[in-house]
């Protein structure tokens, strides 16, 4: 089995990609449980709980959330 990569492992440009991914994920995660929260019921399509449970899959679900998630009259 090959030896999992540790963070010193990376080159420096692997390192940048890997916390500006994790920055951007952090920001789309964290607006769009802002934007739930400020959400009454009705705004929302589908039950508020099961979309905040979304927000937290990485990347697809904070997007989910912000086209599928919200409604608009």
């Amino acid at each position: 089995m090959a030896k999992a990569k540790q963070w010193s492992d990376l080159s420096r440009g692997q390192q940048v990609r890997g916390i500006v991914t994790g920055v951007i994920q952090l920001a789309l995660a964290t607006a769009a449980w802002t934007d739930l929260a400020k959400r009454d019921q009705d705004d929302v399509n589908g039950r508020k709980w099961v979309w905040a449970i979304v927000i937290a899959v990485n990347f697809i679900g904070p997007i989910s959330y912000f086209l599928f998630g919200r409604r608009v009259d």
